[in-house]
């Protein structure tokens, strides 16, 4: 009798269940849409909205430039040892300076930076949007005749993926040098073969699936956190706060996204 009582009720959750996702995604593709009409927009630019993204692109990438590559230089310090040494005792030392800059550079440095600045950057704004919404400052915005969208969100979804880009391109760049140095020590020596095992590596179409992937990492881990704030879940009452469930179900949704882009990268790179 209770199994007959709970079965019509499977239909309804799933069909609720399959239109929150839906929504939830729509509202994602859409406030992505405005956001990118609004970076090429140069009314986006005056000097007060300039003036607040050129503070929030500063607070959002100094304090973790300098930590961030030190960490991604010492990894790839420790880890291009392992590998060479490892290598060349089986005999593979010429493989073992590509596939470090094959796995670390093009693969996990990107990414990495893409999560840190997730979880340092757009997920604490992302809260803070919820914040705002909640108190009713969009509301207030919005009687003022502002958008709460240009004013409060673009600031902070280009501020994420200027700080993504950034930890990503510099940090590559000193990886490289350190995976030099772990291999070749202070020396010239092995300058020449480097830089042409770099040139074999970094081909036109790599490098311009990895520039591509990097900015859509960036774009990813920025809009994600801070579009899921902007709504509430649907079906939600507006007494109701975002909560917990909702945080993840955002997350999720970033990493799920990160991970497409992650093996479309690998398939263009090595398919």
């Amino acid at each position: 009798m209770l199994a007959s009582l709970l079965q019509p009720q499977w239909p309804h959750r799933t069909w609720r269940t399959a239109r929150r996702w839906a929504v939830a995604w729509w509202r994602i593709f859409y406030l992505g849409a405005v956001v990118l009409v609004m970076l090429m927009s140069p009314s986006s630019y005056g000097p007060q909205t300039r003036a607040r993204l050129m503070r929030r692109m500063y607070v959002d990438t100094a304090p973790i430039l300098l930590g961030f590559t030190a960490l991604a230089a010492l990894l790839c310090l420790v880890v291009a040892r392992i590998v060479f040494v490892t290598a060349t005792s089986y005999g593979l030392s010429r493989v073992a300076v590509e596939m470090v800059i094959r796995v670390l550079v093009l693969e996990l440095i990107p990414l990495t930076a893409a999560l840190f600045v997730a979880m340092r950057c757009s997920i604490p704004a992302g809260a803070s949007l919820a914040k705002m919404r909640e108190d009713g400052h969009f509301a207030r915005l919005r009687q003022h005749g502002y958008d709460p969208v240009r004013t409060e969100m673009l600031p902070l979804v280009v501020a994420s993926m200027y700080a993504s880009i950034t930890l990503a391109a510099l940090s590559c760049v000193v990886s490289l040098v350190m995976v030099y140095f772990s291999v070749y020590g202070l020396s010239w020596v092995g300058f020449d073969l480097y830089t042409r095992m770099f040139a074999s590596v970094f081909t036109p179409m790599v490098t311009w699936l990895f520039g591509l992937k990097t900015v859509l990492f960036g774009l990813a881990v920025a809009l994600i956190p801070t579009a899921s704030a902007m709504y509430r879940p649907y079906g939600m009452d507006r007494n109701e706060t975002l909560g917990p469930a909702s945080d993840l179900s955002g997350l999720a949704r970033m990493f799920a996204v990160l991970l497409l882009i992650e093996v479309g990268s690998l398939l263009g790179n090595y398919y």
